[in-house]
């Protein structure tokens, strides 16, 4: 399964990261976009909208102001689901999210990681 961490940074203090991490530890296929180049573990964070194929579980970090650009990106790239962590909540977008038959979750990923519910 090939997850995109969507608001994707370097900082090792930043959830984010530490979900980046905690996903390459659990053997799951990570890409990632970010506002800033650069590597978090060994994944390259891109700052396009790069049409990835594959991606089954897209994990937002991004507040639901800076999420509305991405909207139609997330909707293109057919993930199975898509995680809003802890800030990211936007009932918007889960709208959005019914209306092209993808399934959302509100939770966070690093508890979804390390209960084996992910």
């Amino acid at each position: 399964m090939k997850t995109l961490v969507l608001g994707a940074t370097t900082n090792k203090e930043r959830y984010a990261y530490k979900a980046i991490h905690a996903l390459t530890d659990n053997s799951h296929q990570v890409v990632a976009v970010g506002t800033k180049d650069g590597m978090a573990l060994d994944v390259k964070i891109e700052t396009t909208k790069v049409p990835f194929i594959g991606i089954d579980t897209v994990t937002l970090y991004l507040n639901p102001k800076n999420q509305q650009e991405y909207y139609d990106y997330i909707v293109s790239l057919h993930p199975r689901r898509v995680i809003f962590n802890p800030g990211t909540e936007n009932p918007e977008f889960y709208e959005i999210l019914k209306q092209n038959n993808i399934e959302f979750e509100v939770a966070c990923t690093l508890v979804l990681l390390a209960t084996k519910q992910y």
